[in-house]
């Protein structure tokens, strides 16, 4: 933990150290899924990148608590000047009981982050778990002067927190960086505005008509959550009033994350999260993903090849790689031509590792050479990459630098005496720590299996065995049966045997 770390912060508009605020204990706050129907392609950006940021800060020796919500209530949508509870409507259209679809929703979401190889959150609360929480969180935004009632529905009054907060260097667009007035016709809006005493005011509680299905009692009477209370509620339960780092996509910062900032900071007076972190969006073919370009891909049509733009399926180990190939905050796009370049890049670099891991070569280099100057100031410099605001692209940049050598070395292009087995054993080392354990990614015949690698092992094992005891009936029959199932060994003049995926 001695390794300086430089994050992005969305609040101060740029880069700062990392000092977590009780280090070695580092809380980090990911918003999560609305479960009212299946994950898409845009959620894959998000949850991988959080969980490289994960798995980075562990890799340092961090304790991290990750908490990543589940929304099953409460989450509203635009549908002109009408809003909806997305989990109450899409249930009446699926016939279930809303929790029903809940559960089937969050197991293919679940589902999901096992193929992406994502690590599980520390925590993974529910907004349905929190009531108690989110109402007394609400009761206390009211007794401070900052929520008013109507008609059993509260709102926050956006314009008196922006008059309060403005003089402490905390107003409403402290985030987003929006002025107040900018956001008329920005905010989301709901049902009844002519209750809101400003357009801006957004709803901690929604009264519920007799039709809604989901509700819930309150001091206001029945009725259920708005989007933003929750996760207030959530990350302050699990985590604190103020806490380490905040993440979520950029379409997150207006206004959801603005209005947590806003809830929270009339609770805790601080503001909840010291490094607010954003990922950029996706697009699909240069336009914004939408139902009206019919380019909306769940993540099964994807893995599958079955959505109609798709040329092909994508397995979860190219889409996640695809995504590492961009830094985090730049705009990625997606279309089948930059898919399959990745598909290639991916198998690529993934055999240049297997050949690694599989080969030792008798290297008879006694001073550094310039290969090995080479290999270390590329480490390096994917070491000081990775710290400056998780710069995945560069780090893969730099290990595909490597590849050639790996090759050369591997085809004798490159003599044994141009490179030192320390450097080999430093890009062993190096290929392991980035590519499996901190960007998580997997051969793609392991991808369900993570014990594959090892069967493979004892089968060369056997085989050598065998050619040993000049037994090449079984030695023959591994080889051929491997073959067979896409698995392609050889003999290595060094008498090591290397195995590569077909």
């Amino acid at each position: 933990m001695t390794k300086e770390v430089f994050v992005y912060n969305s609040l101060s508009r740029k880069k700062e150290l990392f000092t977590p605020l009780h280090a070695p204990f580092v809380g980090m706050y990911v918003c999560g899924p609305t479960v009212s129907g299946e994950s898409h392609l845009g959620h894959a950006r998000p949850f991988i990148t959080f969980d490289i940021v994960y798995r980075y800060l562990l890799h340092l020796g961090y304790k991290v608590r990750y908490v990543r919500n589940i929304t099953d209530a409460g989450h509203f949508e635009e549908e002109g000047r009408a809003a909806e509870d997305k989990i109450s409507s899409k249930a009446q259209l699926e016939r279930l009981e809303p929790m029903e679809l809940v559960q089937k929703y969050t197991n293919l979401f679940h589902w999901a982050m096992l193929q992406f190889n994502n690590l599980e959150p520390s925590i993974e609360p529910t907004a349905t778990g929190h009531i108690v929480e989110q109402i007394t969180m609400i009761q206390r935004i009211i007794a401070d002067g900052f929520a008013y009632e109507v008609n059993g529905s509260v709102y926050f009054d956006v314009h008196k927190y922006h008059q309060v907060f403005s003089e402490k260097n905390m107003p409403y667009g402290i985030l987003s960086g929006r002025n107040l007035e900018d956001q008329l016709d920005t905010t989301r809006e709901l049902d009844n505005q002519d209750e809101k005493r400003n357009k801006n005011d957004f709803a901690l509680w929604k009264n519920a008509p007799p039709e809604h299905i989901m509700r819930w009692p309150s001091p206001w009477g029945e009725g259920f959550p708005g989007w933003h209370i929750e996760c207030s509620a959530m990350s302050n339960k699990y985590l604190g009033k103020q806490f380490d780092i905040h993440g979520g996509g950029m379409d997150l910062q207006f206004p959801h994350h603005e209005c947590e900032i806003a809830q929270s900071t009339v609770c805790n007076h601080v503001t909840p999260a010291k490094y607010w972190l954003h990922n950029n969006m996706i697009t699909i073919n240069g336009k914004k993903m939408g139902k009206s370009y019919n380019n909306v891909i769940k993540l099964s049509e994807l893995f599958a090849g079955t959505h109609p733009i798709l040329q092909q399926p994508y397995s979860p180990m190219t889409i996640r790689f695809f995504i590492l190939q961009s830094h985090y905050r730049s705009t990625l796009d997606f279309s089948n031509e930059a898919l399959q370049a990745s598909e290639k890049a991916y198998k690529r670099l993934m055999e240049a590792y297997q050949v690694l891991r599989s080969t030792t070569p008798a290297f008879t280099a006694t001073t550094a050479t310039e290969t090995d100057k080479k290999v270390a100031a590329l480490l390096q410099d994917a070491e000081h990459s990775m710290a400056d605001d998780f710069n995945t692209a560069k780090v893969l940049a730099n290990f595909f630098e490597l590849v050639p050598i790996i090759n050369g070395i591997k085809h004798q292009q490159i003599a044994l005496s141009e490179l030192s087995g320390s450097s080999w054993q430093q890009m062993q080392q190096a290929f392991d720590t980035y590519l499996i354990q901190i960007f998580g990614l997997q051969f793609e015949a392991n991808a369900h299996n993570g014990k594959l690698n090892d069967v493979l092992e004892l089968l060369i094992d056997i085989r050598k065995e065998a050619k040993q005891k000049k037994d090449f009936v079984t030695s023959d029959k591994i080889r051929n049966s491997l073959s067979a199932i896409g698995v392609q060994l050889k003999d290595e003049k060094d008498g090591n045997i290397s195995y590569t995926f077909l």
